[in-house]
This record gives C-alpha cells, structure tokens and sequence, in this order.
C-alpha cells in the first residue's frame, strides 16, 4: 500500500508565510536593485516584471541584466540563457532532495509548486519536514509570497530610479547569509554531513574573490554536490529492534498480558 500523500492546508500556508516574514525586507531591497537595474538597461516596466514573474531567480535575473544589451542578437540570447540555466542548475538537486517528501503526491499538484521554489523556501520547508511535520503548505505559502514581493517590489524601483542600486549600502545583504545560518544550524546532524557545505562554501568564497559577477554560486553549488556525492554516507541505523513499548513493561509486571485499547 502506497503512503498517504502529505496534505496541503491552508494553515499550513499561512505558517510558511510567517516563517518567511523575516526575509522580506532584503528579497525586496534586492528586487528593487534588479528594477532599477532593468530600467538601466532599456527594458520597460511590463518586461521587468514579466521576467520577475516567469524567472523568479534573483541571481539569475541580476547576471542577465550584467550581460544583457542592445540590440539583441543571439549570441546575447544564448549567453543569457546559458548562464542563468548554469546558475539555476541547483534547483536539480534541490527538488531532489524533496523528493522523499513530495514523491507519494500527484505530479498535478507538485510540479505547479515547484515553480515557485527558492532557496528560502526550500530551506523553511526541510527545516519543517526534520521536525516532523508533513503539510506541504508550508513550501506553497513561502513560495506564494516569496514570489509576489519579488515580483511587486521590481516597479517601485523601475518607476522612481535607483536610489537602491546596492542593497549592500544599507547592509541588506546580509538578511539572507543570517537567515539560512539560523536555520540550517539546527539541522546539524555531525561533521561528516556538514562536508559538502564546508567545501561548497570555500569553493564559492574562492570564487568570488577570483571572479567578478555571480559565478561562486555555480562553483559553489558544484563543489558541493561533488562533495556530497563523493563523502561516506553514515551506515542506517539498525531497525531490526522495535522500540520498547511501555504497555510490555506493564503486561510483565502484571505476570500476563498488557490489555489492547
């Protein structure tokens, strides 16, 4: 018999909402950076959001605009294409590491969410899953209001200019890092997973030091896939043992059998 599929609710969006509150001031400084970014670069307010609203990568969106110019020719294309696919290509892995939990739900109601994950998300929502819980909602919520704020905060900057051309001036850069330390610090589970993070994050600081624009996060993202993949992978533990039962313990003590409920 198959596993029930884990339900959506709408408490359970409304929880993934609130948990993603403390992240929306820097997804909209950065938004606003890539607005008056595109507003640079020609594009007009209908195209910026669009490509907010279809995109929704924020690194992506920031290293097309860096590579972006007129006229258009297909070279550019390719190049823009190329790179934010290459920049995105963690999102494989991510949606594979959901899939344990969103495997036993249909392909209808999961792949319409996953076009909404993000690395804020992505993280709420495993963060959730390794404390227990299984509603789907929260992935969805986060999702949904990660996307309209990202998308909504692009025509403020495109329509009044580029007072926040660098969210780093006001230390709004810094909201993400603090963010996904706070909850990934819980789900430390020993130095032998941590590994993949360890030297995917080298890799990336390396990278950023050597090379301008966004290319750490495909280096780093790399490293530590092949990290992961290359580490020894901790032995299961044995489950041949049922867990002690309280009611054996009575039934002993009773000299006979525990009663059912």
């Amino acid at each position: 018999m198959s596993a029930d599929p884990p339900p959506i609710t709408w408490a359970g969006c409304l929880i993934g909402m609130r948990l993603t509150l403390p992240l929306l001031p820097g997804i909209t400084a950065f938004s606003m950076a890539f607005g008056a970014l595109a507003m640079q670069k020609g594009l007009s307010l209908g195209d910026a959001m669009l490509m907010s609203g279809l995109v929704f990568a924020g690194a992506a969106q920031m290293v097309a605009m860096e590579i972006w110019h007129e006229p258009l020719t297909l070279p550019v294309v390719v190049a823009v294409c190329g790179v934010c696919a290459a920049i995105n290509l963690r999102l494989v892995l991510m949606g594979a590491a959901l899939r344990p939990w969103f495997g036993s739900s249909s392909a209808r109601s999961v792949y319409p969410s996953l076009g909404l994950m993000t690395d804020a998300n992505w993280v709420i929502a495993l963060r959730y899953h390794a404390e227990g819980g299984n509603d789907r909602g929260i992935f969805l919520g986060s999702g949904l209001l990660l996307w309209v704020v990202w998308t909504a905060a692009t025509v403020p900057a495109h329509l009044f200019g580029t007072f926040l051309r660098d969210p780093r001036t006001i230390a709004l850069d810094l909201v993400m890092p603090i963010f996904f330390v706070v909850m990934l610090v819980p789900m430390w589970k020993g130095l032998r997973q941590a590994m993949p993070w360890l030297v995917s994050g080298l890799v990336a600081t390396a990278t950023s030091a050597l090379l301008p624009g966004y290319w750490f996060i495909l280096t780093g993202a790399l490293a530590g896939s092949v990290a992961g993949a290359l580490a020894p992978q901790p032995e299961p533990a044995d489950r041949s043992r049922r867990p002690e039962d309280p009611s054996d313990n009575r039934a002993d003590r009773a000299g006979g059998p525990a009663k059912g409920h």
